[in-house]
């Protein structure tokens, strides 16, 4: 996989006053993660061509991947292919990148999901919805030691576009 094939087409940078080794481990723990992605828990291996799998509270595989870069504490890059029948083969890979960099007395974190192909506006926006919620939970969780509980659903206009693509959703 060629990494200059992938244009960003979403990106997010929130400040957290915690440290790069604290944020790195709330990304890459099933532990954390629980807490702030509505039960959803990660598991990696952290190493190039390790796994990355991400848990629905049931137990089922939601998410899997590779770790394509990783630089503990500093940067993370994985394929995120959400499991629904037919999504991958269609939309393509997304590669996920989490940057970790000290600001002061906070920690700059930087996400991007690059893509392989032009993907509508709708079709992207189950992950510029979803993101900015896991990205706010986790910054409170760091913070306050709570994050809140957000309800999410896919957007209607992204189910609405894997529908009409032949992409059967849950």
């Amino acid at each position: 996989m060629k990494l200059d094939h992938f244009k960003p087409l979403t990106v997010y940078t929130i400040y957290i006053a915690a440290t790069p080794d604290k944020v790195w481990e709330a990304l890459t723990s099933a532990e954390f993660s629980r807490k702030y992605f509505s039960g959803f828990a990660v598991e990696l291996e952290p190493r190039l061509g390790g796994k990355f799998v991400v848990r629905a509270p049931d137990g089922s595989e939601h998410i899997s991947g590779d770790v394509f870069e990783c630089d503990p504490p500093n940067k993370l890059t994985v394929t995120w292919n959400v499991n629904w029948p037919d999504l991958v083969a269609k939309l393509g890979t997304t590669l996920v990148t989490y940057e970790i960099e000290q600001a002061g007395e906070a920690v700059r974190l930087t996400m991007s999901e690059r893509h392989d192909r032009s993907l509508s506006d709708d079709i992207l926006s189950g992950g510029r919805t979803g993101w900015p919620a896991i990205l706010s939970g986790l910054k409170s969780l760091l913070e306050t030691g709570k994050a809140p509980q957000i309800k999410m659903a896919p957007p209607a206009q992204m189910l609405e576009a894997l529908k009409a693509m032949g992409i059967k959703t849950p």
